[in-house]
């Protein structure tokens, strides 16, 4: 059967922080078939976050062979694939990995990140690479890796790269995983090799960056093993932040892209609103992110916002998650509970951007209830909410831009209602799908196929509009998290 026959699908396959999920959609954008599995994260010892690469390909299978049968695999157009960013798998000389992973939430690479901004300088290198460079990416976590281990590292992979070699055979990055290194130039579009040099890392050991619709094709083994055409198209694809927004419809230049601020509510998140072009912000506020359809976006990560809302719903005995906690703090004002700077992780990659941060819980009596407690949380990641998106909107951003979210961890109407009030912006969220990095990778094989298409959302999808007076208390509630920050700093 020809790939380009009528009456296809698209799979979209999404490695996330907690597990990984594959969607199946026609060529209306409809999704037709799901598939989800777990897979652990190890932290042996403090602020370490590993993860075993043979986790990702166990889980790879347990999705795509369900998604198998529960399609005709046949009708298979392609495979797409997002994922989590950035997380540092490192190969030998064979291709091999070099377990574990080390992802995103690790924190240990703090020191040799303030090493190698200090050789380039720090705002030569927010200049180059449109990048608020920390432990947390790539670069700082494989010179933390080198000090200690005695293993021959051949090449530095992302979690995508990794993924796209399994199913190919090949090793490349596109150019919103290569932001993840931290040495990704976007003016060039390229690897920048001062910054590389500073890292100790010849050009030889990152991928090639290619286009995010780059396509290989897939393993005549997988083929076989799902059933799906010979020579089936996998399409590089792109970061879970920017495929995120995609599979909202927001940003570049696709079918149906509307002018929104996306908002994706996962392990952490991510605020991203379209750029006109690839200018750092001088003041280091955001981060420069290409997207994956062309055009750039302006991007701040809320760091440990799902897990946060897990680890405090876990502590009041509230549930095991972010909806069972939302729906206690239902009870609350948000704007009447103790205050509750967010930062558990801790540090932040928001507005504030300082690893240093930890979490701070003031305002307590011994009237203070649980929907109060639980309430707070949900306050405190809305005025950091609210700071992005007042840096959004003195960066060009029109402030009247409605958001669009996606996630479980926000997927509340209390906290919804309080996003659009603190804002002064609509909200806008479809309750019945919760899985757009991995619909918009699937929306990238129609884009390489040449037939672009939108997705379909439910009729079911809610808007939240701003009511008057209330944003005036969320901006002193701003102001309150400052004289924290404030008082955190000097004492």
């Amino acid at each position: 059967m020809s790939v380009h026959a009528a009456g296809g699908l698209a799979v979209g396959l999404d490695l996330g922080t907690s597990g990984m999920k594959a969607v199946a959609i026609d060529d209306t954008g409809a999704v037709v078939a799901r598939a989800y599995a777990t897979y652990p994260t190890s932290r042996p010892e403090p602020f370490a976050a590993e993860q075993h690469t043979s986790d990702w390909i166990c889980a790879r299978d347990v999705v795509l062979d369900g998604l198998a049968r529960a399609t005709d695999a046949r009708r298979w157009r392609g495979i797409a694939l997002s994922a989590m960013l950035p997380t540092l798998v490192e190969l030998d000389d064979s291709l091999g990995v070099i377990q574990p992973a080390v992802t995103w939430q690790d924190g240990r690479a703090d020191n040799d990140a303030k090493h190698l901004v200090a050789a380039v300088g720090a705002h030569v290198l927010a200049r180059r690479t449109g990048q608020r460079v920390d432990g947390h990416y790539l670069l700082p976590m494989h010179m933390r890796r080198r000090a200690r281990d005695v293993a021959e590292v051949s090449m530095l992979v992302g979690a995508k790269d990794l993924l796209f070699h399994t199913l190919t055979g090949e090793v490349l990055t596109d150019p919103s995983t290569a932001t993840g290194y931290g040495a990704f130039n976007p003016q060039t579009g390229d690897w920048d090799d001062t910054v590389l040099a500073a890292a100790g890392v010849d050009r030889h050991r990152v991928p090639t960056i290619a286009p995010s619709l780059t396509m290989r094709s897939l393993r005549e083994d997988l083929a076989r093993r799902w059933g799906c055409p010979k020579l089936t198209p996998v399409v590089l694809g792109a970061a879970d932040s920017v495929l995120g927004a995609a599979g909202l419809g927001v940003g570049g230049s696709g079918t149906g892209v509307s002018r929104s601020v996306a908002y994706i509510a996962g392990t952490s998140t991510v605020i991203l609103a379209d750029a006109p072009d690839a200018s750092a912000d001088p003041e280091g506020r955001y981060l420069v992110t290409p997207l994956a359809e062309g055009g750039w976006g302006r991007e701040m990560d809320l760091m440990a916002t799902g897990s946060a809302f897990t680890w405090w719903a876990q502590l009041l005995a509230a549930g095991d998650g972010p909806s069972d906690l939302l729906e206690i703090a239902g009870d609350a004002d948000l704007l009447r509970t103790p205050v509750f700077a967010p930062y558990v992780s801790p540090g932040e990659q928001g507005a504030l951007w300082d690893p240093a941060l930890t979490g701070i819980l003031t305002g307590l009596s011994l009237r203070t209830t649980r929907a109060q407690l639980a309430g707070a949380l949900a306050a405190g990641i809305v005025v950091e909410s609210l700071r992005c998106l007042e840096v959004l909107a003195s960066a060009s951003d029109d402030p009247h831009t409605p958001v669009a979210v996606t996630g479980r961890s926000a997927s509340s109407s209390v906290f919804l209602q309080a996003l659009a009030d603190a804002s002064g912006r609509s909200v806008h969220i479809n309750p019945g799908e919760h899985d757009h990095s991995a619909l918009g990778a699937a929306l990238l094989v129609w884009s390489h196929l040449g037939r672009p298409v939108r997705a379909t959302h439910s009729p079911a999808s809610s808007q939240f509009t701003p009511r008057a007076g209330r944003r005036e208390a969320w901006l002193a509630r701003l102001a309150e998290h400052d004289r924290l920050h404030d008082a955190a700093r000097a004492g």
